[in-house]
């Protein structure tokens, strides 16, 4: 196939089937391009893998300030995002790169924009805030940072800084490490755990109980990285024989096959799962 820029016309020559496909990619480009979405060699990626699959873009989430076009990109990501807006609690379970906190985000900061809520909390567990912390510099709040820099990280995609140091200052959003909630009701608020395969039993269980009023909660984790010293169990293992038949609570499995990041992402993840079983 041949693909040739004409002044302001496309050529794509070659066998029928893979002209078709893409033409199919090009017109979902265009598509995005006209919903005022920054397109990039990602989305062209993805958009390719949706067409072979026979899939169409689906809506838009989210446009940024510099406008990025947020949207589920796989069927796994589209099915998390459906168990978010249809349930009170979900869970998102499943490899590096599937997009599983940053769409959390992504849903909190649109319920927040969209008066939904009053508020986003997001924490992290700090796996190794016991004796290891201790001999980093700085008080508290600069020992767990490095934990929750991820959250920031996500949060900056979506708000712009002077925005989001707002929200900070005003307590808006929250960034706090998981032992920040033991003892608080979280109302009218979007609350998120991210890395919780670190919670133990009795901490996800802690956290989940502080659901108030008018609120939702996103769990998100990859039960194949736990990094809980030996002889502490995984809370995220127990999701499924504990809520996966209970009314307004989804959990979701995504897989390789939703990995959003660089394509090779995938491939680790896939060599990793043959080695482990």
């Amino acid at each position: 196939m041949v693909v040739r820029l004409d002044g302001e016309r496309l050529h794509v020559s070659g066998e029928k089937a893979a002209v078709d496909r893409a033409v199919a990619v090009l017109e979902q480009m265009l598509i995005a391009a006209q919903r005022g979405a920054l397109v990039t060699p990602d989305d062209v990626a993805l958009a390719t893998r949706g067409v072979a699959e026979g899939r169409t873009i689906p809506p838009t989430l989210f446009v940024t300030s510099r406008g990025k076009e947020i949207r589920p990109k796989t069927a796994g990501q589209r099915a998390f995002v459906e168990s978010i807006e249809a349930n009170t609690l979900s869970f998102g379970i499943g490899p590096a790169g599937t997009g599983k906190t940053f769409l959390a985000i992504v849903m909190a900061v649109r319920a927040l924009k969209a008066r939904e809520v009053s508020r986003i909390v997001l924490s992290r567990p700090a796996v190794e805030a016991g004796e290891k912390l201790g001999f980093l510099p700085g008080d508290f709040k600069e020992k767990v940072d490095p934990y929750l820099r991820p959250l920031y990280d996500a949060l900056g995609e979506m708000l712009e800084d002077g925005t989001l140091a707002k929200y900070l200052e005003r307590g808006t959003i929250e960034v706090a490490p998981l032992a920040y909630m033991r003892g608080r009701t979280l109302a009218d608020a979007y609350v998120i755990l991210d890395e919780a395969q670190n919670a133990t039993r009795e901490q996800l269980k802690m956290f989940l109980t502080r659901l108030g009023p008018n609120a939702k909660m996103i769990v998100t984790g990859d039960d194949t990285q736990v990094d809980l010293p030996r002889g502490q169990q995984s809370g995220l293992r127990d999701v499924d024989a504990l809520f996966g038949d209970v009314d307004d609570i989804g959990v979701v499995h995504l897989s390789e096959t939703d990995v959003v990041r660089h394509p090779l992402v995938a491939k680790i993840v896939r060599a990793y799962a043959r080695l482990l079983g």
